[in-house]
């Protein structure tokens, strides 16, 4: 079988796996797409650490655009997005996702495998010890601005719609926790957007990018990812009110620092 079609299909089984995973636990899909993209692009296409990362990445965003599509329009119709948080965060996201993605595609891949699989391990240590706190401060419009651009750096550096981040910062500067998550959920689209149009330009002419690609976007895993993972996020969102959520997000975020440790051991 060409090893086009096993990634394809592959990436619709996982596409099913990050969707109900998604649905159950409102994590970003790219924690887990990144990592398994990665070693399915370099043991079937025989790429390298050094080109697969940004390749992965901004694949793993492309199909972020479409999962939080709904997800925004969800959370529109149930008046969670207020105007002023979204307008000032959105911007500095856009930025910050234009930044992310151009430091993402300039860096080592060894560089940018590391990045990663630290900021992972951080993102499992919050899920599991974090808790949400308010400060004094209020989210002023500067404040709104450089949060939006902070993490749309590191969300664009991830491949992730940001939502773990984000909500947790919001909420610190005494956002109401549904406007947060109403927040995360349209901003996650705007990352999505903006970062992936800036890996498509960064990608463009690049060397050793797969055939296929779009940029550093490559277009079989998107599409065998987007196919099952916009049906199966509803299936998880009704067994996240059947089961534990709070032991499977330990069980994910422990499984989220075992890959990222094997990630810096290496992934070829």
């Amino acid at each position: 079988m060409e090893p086009v079609v096993v990634i394809l299909l592959s990436c619709v089984l996982l596409g099913s796996v990050v969707g109900i995973l998604a649905g159950m636990l409102g994590i970003g899909g790219g924690l887990i797409i990144v990592p398994v993209l990665s070693y399915l692009l370099v043991h079937l296409l025989g790429m390298t650490t050094e080109t697969v990362m940004p390749v992965a990445i901004a694949t793993s965003l492309s199909t972020i655009v479409f999962t939080s599509m709904s997800s925004a329009y969800a959370h529109y119709r149930l008046g969670n997005i207020q105007k002023n948080i979204v307008l000032y965060t959105g911007m500095g996201i856009a930025v910050g996702a234009i930044i992310g993605a151009q430091i993402a595609s300039h860096i080592s891949g060894e560089l940018l495998k590391d990045i990663f699989a630290v900021l992972v391990i951080l993102i499992a240590a919050q899920m599991i010890f974090g808790k949400q706190k308010q400060s004094d401060n209020q989210a002023s419009r500067a404040v709104l601005s450089c949060v939006g651009s902070g993490t749309g750096i590191i969300s664009a550096l991830m491949g992730i719609g940001g939502g773990a981040l984000l909500v947790p910062a919001l909420v610190w500067f005494r956002v109401n926790a549904r406007a947060a998550i109403g927040c995360a959920a349209f901003c996650g689209l705007v990352i999505a957007i903006f970062g992936t149009s800036s890996f498509i330009i960064a990608g463009w002419n690049a060397p050793d990018v797969p055939a296929y690609s779009l940029g550093y976007v490559y277009l079989p895993a998107a599409a065998g990812i987007i196919a099952t993972s916009m049906i199966t996020a509803n299936i998880g969102a009704k067994l996240g009110q059947k089961v534990n959520v709070r032991i499977l997000k330990a069980m994910l975020a422990c499984l989220l620092v075992l890959v990222s440790i094997r990630m810096i051991l290496g992934i070829e």
